[in-house]
């Protein structure tokens, strides 16, 4: 995830409990009657994530669980007693295959005796990914990153770090019921509609309420940082920007402004169209600027420029590599740019002249 390239006007984006107001661990605030915003904290650069509670009857719903960490797991003990008061939870929902979402969800359903919640494409590649951990990194993988353009040293953190996704995900229950988009549930006598969002995850789901005016969103609409788009060894060619982008506008037309977004990461806020069209406007501007770039070959690793507005240093390239190789794939899928191999076996992209030409006619 990336900041925002423009920041939002306080008449664009508001945060009707503040823009840097959190609750503290153990404690949380109600965003609306009977939805409750929690704060757990991540081992990463992006030091947190947003979870929520909503009230079903005598019981509670879960959305979304936190990392597997034994820090974490003891602010679910003080949430057991303090805030939930000893109810029972009828229901375990995630998001997305994310470890910062679905890190906690076996612990959780085995302790709570619960069942978990979640989109099928989602749950069955956080199992594959989880039985990665401990093994080597395979050739494909090492093939994809040298096309990519990395040296030595990248390839070999790469085959150090291989297998890492499952570091801080406890062991998936065996069964879960399926969540689709365009699918609802019932929740402390509400309707709550499951929103397909897809491209920073294959299945996202997000809930939203009208009777209660709330989108929970996940990582699908942030208030100021962009959501990581990339493309991985498993599907070298995948186009998830262009499944991004179509989600965002998809989500901008079907809910309503007034809408009071629960984001996964920063805070709660009002401006849910706003946001979407900033950020598909985002994506295209810098899809623009990389259309232009390519006017001479260029590999992934070196157009970083028109994309990122900070130095990509070593901890980084990862994940702006993998972003690089989404803006180009979705460069090729609109008929605007090409890929080859190089003589040295590393990939590069240019734009297409005949498709500008044709374009300008």
């Amino acid at each position: 995830m990336s900041d925002t390239n423009r920041p939002q006007s306080p008449a664009e984006i508001t945060y009707p409990f503040g823009r840097k107001i959190a609750p503290e661990p153990g404690d949380t605030v109600e965003i609306a009657p009977g939805i409750h915003w929690l704060r757990m904290p991540l081992p990463y650069t992006l030091d947190h994530i947003n979870l929520y509670l909503i009230e079903d009857g005598d019981s509670w719903v879960i959305v979304d669980t936190g990392v597997n960490t034994s820090k974490v797991r003891d602010i679910w003990e003080q949430h057991f007693t303090g805030t939930m008061q000893g109810r029972p939870v009828s229901k375990v929902i995630v998001t997305h295959l994310h470890p910062d979402h679905v890190g906690l969800a076996g612990w959780l359903c085995r302790r709570l005796d619960v069942e978990l919640w979640m989109s099928r494409t989602d749950y069955l590649m956080c199992r594959n990914l989880v039985l990665d951990t401990g093994t080597e990194a395979p050739e494909e993988g090492v093939r994809f990153y040298r096309e990519a353009g990395f040296n030595d040293t990248q390839i070999a953190t790469y085959k150090r770090r291989f297998g890492g996704f499952g570091q801080h995900v406890s062991t998936l229950p065996q069964s879960f019921r399926r969540m689709v988009g365009g699918g609802e549930i019932e929740i402390g006598g509400r309707t709550w509609h499951m929103v397909v969002g897809r491209g920073h995850a294959p299945e996202h789901i997000c809930l939203w309420c009208p009777e209660a005016g709330v989108l929970l969103s996940g990582d699908q609409v942030l208030p100021r940082i962009s959501s990581n788009i990339s493309v991985h060894p498993t599907e070298p060619q995948a186009d998830p920007l262009t499944d991004w982008l179509e989600s965002c506008a998809r989500i901008r037309d079907q809910l309503p402004e007034d809408t009071l977004v629960g984001p996964a990461h920063n805070e709660p806020f009002y401006g849910l169209r706003v946001r979407l069209q900033a950020l598909i406007d985002e994506h295209e501007e810098d899809l623009g600027k990389l259309e232009d770039m390519l006017q001479q070959p260029k590999r992934a690793n070196e157009v970083f420029g028109a994309l990122f507005r900070r130095p990509i240093t070593d901890d980084l390239v990862h994940m702006a590599t993998g972003e690089s190789l989404a803006h180009l794939n979705c460069l090729i899928g609109r008929g605007v740019a090409r890929r080859f191999l190089g003589d040295d076996g590393v990939a590069r992209y240019e734009r297409r002249v005949t498709a500008r030409a044709n374009a300008a006619d």
